[in-house]
């Protein structure tokens, strides 16, 4: 079978080899993964930040409790 090239740049190379000037290097795809690891963790911190504000919100625009009434201790 031969290689049709159709890749996205996301695939594992199948084998540990080096570099050849000896130094280990990063495939595209271990980067492109660590980007996408970087990135939904930062867009869960974003979502959370936003959950907290709007539920801060909510309690704030919602405040039926009664006040205490200074004679009531």
């Amino acid at each position: 079978m031969a290689d049709e090239g159709n890749h996205d740049g996301r695939q594992k190379p199948a084998n540990d080899n080096r570099l050849p000037d000896g130094q280990e290097g990063e495939s595209k795809a271990d980067a492109a993964e660590k980007l996408d690891e970087v990135v939904l963790s930062i867009a869960r911190l974003i979502g959370r930040q936003m959950a907290r504000e709007d539920f801060a919100a909510r309690i704030a625009a919602n405040d039926n409790r009664k006040a205490k009434a200074a004679d009531d201790d």
